[in-house]
């Protein structure tokens, strides 16, 4: 695996901080996938992590915005939100199904006592990560 610069805003650390103690965990296993399936991607040699809304954010040259959060108003859940204008949940929805539960053409969510498929969501972030590389592609290249 390379290196890879991660430019953070240091309220991104605030806002970790401020998630309660059982969804800290899940949050931050969000930010590791995101991170390490950044470090993966060859053209990829650094990212920004910060906030838009208020939440968790990364952003790579010629890809699309990655967001992650929970809310207090739905406890139970947690999610991944991608760029509602984009294919990329559309094509999550054509290649993996029901394995994941979406919010419209928005997001993946998940329970708190959901078991994360970790390959497929990488995958998933992968494809946001190089969204501008592959919206042209089928299935954004897979």
């Amino acid at each position: 695996m390379k290196k890879l610069k991660i430019n953070q805003n240091p309220k991104v650390e605030t806002k970790f901080d401020s998630y309660p103690k059982a969804i800290k965990p899940k949050i931050n296993y969000l930010r590791k996938l995101i991170i390490e399936t950044a470090k993966e991607i060859e053209s990829i040699s650094e990212i920004e992590e910060t906030l838009k809304w208020g939440e968790p954010s990364y952003l790579v040259k010629k890809g699309s915005t990655i967001r992650i959060d929970w809310k207090a108003k739905t406890p139970d859940q947690y999610a991944i939100y991608f760029k509602c204008t984009s294919k990329l949940v559309l094509t999550f929805r054509e290649i993996y199904g029901d394995k994941f539960n979406y919010e419209k053409n928005r997001a993946i969510l998940f329970g708190l006592k959901d078991e994360v498929p970790k390959e497929e969501l990488k995958n998933c972030i992968g494809m946001a990560l190089q969204y501008h590389l592959l919206k042209d592609k089928p299935l954004l290249g897979n």
